[in-house]
């Protein structure tokens, strides 16, 4: 048996104390984090609201090396009743307040450009009060770029990532972090002649 397969093995024997999770989170976060582990090191997890079906996002943590990992576990996947599994942290809209060791960074303050070196898509962020020595707003920049774009986006399809003050002057249009969706995909769309991506 696959280190995939004994994973899914056990999945299914704690399917019911997964579902509902809420009921004794950290003993059951602890053993699915060990199993998790046992596949590859640095494979992560995250669980969706609670329905008729859940969520169950395996994620690299943005470690490019355990990519090939979180695929082949969630090829792997069994079809289930009440589960979907999905590989990597999915696009969501980046609505709300950001906060990390202290600081907040309001997504509607957040403006971008859009980089084009005619073989990868690369980005300028603005954030509010950013500085090179500031490692919050940093992290909070690619907590930020997770969200709006997608774990496997950031790190496979994004080349240069560079976060600056909205006062610097670099002679190129500005646009809302809501827009940049769109026109990263269309963008990547041009440089890879596709729009399609691995599952």
């Amino acid at each position: 048996m696959t280190s995939q397969q004994q994973f899914w093995k056990w999945f299914k024997e704690h399917d019911n104390e997964l579902f509902d999770f809420e009921r004794d989170r950290e003993r059951i976060f602890d053993q699915l984090a060990t199993e998790l582990q046992k596949v590859h090191p640095n494979l992560t997890f995250e669980f969706g609201p609670k329905g008729v079906k859940r969520e169950f996002v395996i994620s690299a943590g943005g470690i490019k090396k355990a990519f090939p990992a979180v695929s082949a576990l969630a090829h792997a996947a069994p079809l289930f009743d009440r589960w979907q599994v999905t590989a990597f942290r999915p696009r969501r809209m980046a609505a709300n307040v950001v906060e990390f060791r202290g600081k907040r960074v309001d997504p509607k303050n957040v403006q971008f450009s859009l980089l084009d070196n005619g073989k990868v898509a690369g980005v300028y962020l603005f954030i509010p009060g950013f500085h090179e020595q500031d490692t919050a707003l940093r992290q909070i920049g690619y907590l930020l770029l997770d969200e709006t774009l997608g774990e496997y986006d950031v790190e496979a399809r994004l080349g240069l990532i560079k976060m600056l003050p909205p006062e610097t002057d670099t002679d190129m249009r500005r646009y809302p972090l809501s827009d940049l969706p769109a026109q990263f995909d269309r963008l990547v769309a041009r440089l890879e002649g596709h729009t399609g991506k691995p599952s």
